[in-house]
């Protein structure tokens, strides 16, 4: 009995962190963190890249807190947790994206733009 809770123990210890991984998890964030707020507050990049390096900031803090804090990876033990995150992020962003395309394109189709708001009223 004690072999078959050793052995599914070091399974189960295989999926989470240690302290170390935690603790370098935790660095990682708090450095992304502090770059993004230098970008911003201190003018570290240039206006025009700003936007880019926040971009940048962004996806590598999202890839520290998946493999660090949510135990994301390529293991085997870990693929179906990764193919459900991929499928999630790909409904999510295709959601976004397809309600964002509905409402420029309602936006585009339905405000008047040769009218002024005036000559608009004036058409009812």
């Amino acid at each position: 009995m004690s072999s078959t809770n050793l052995t599914h123990s070091s399974g189960h210890d295989d999926s989470h962190g240690s302290l170390k991984s935690y603790m370098i998890g935790t660095i990682l964030s708090l450095v992304l963190t502090l770059a993004s707020f230098g970008v911003v507050m201190l003018h570290v990049v240039p206006p025009e890249a700003g936007l880019a390096a926040i971009v940048v900031l962004c996806v590598a803090q999202l890839v520290v807190q998946l493999v660090y804090f949510l135990h994301i990876g390529a293991s085997r033990s870990q693929r179906a947790n990764t193919g459900i995150f991929v499928c999630t992020a790909f409904l999510i962003a295709v959601i976004v994206g397809l309600s964002l395309w509905v409402m420029h394109n309602a936006n585009v189709n339905m405000m008047p733009t040769q009218m002024s708001i005036e000559r608009a009223m004036a058409r009812d």
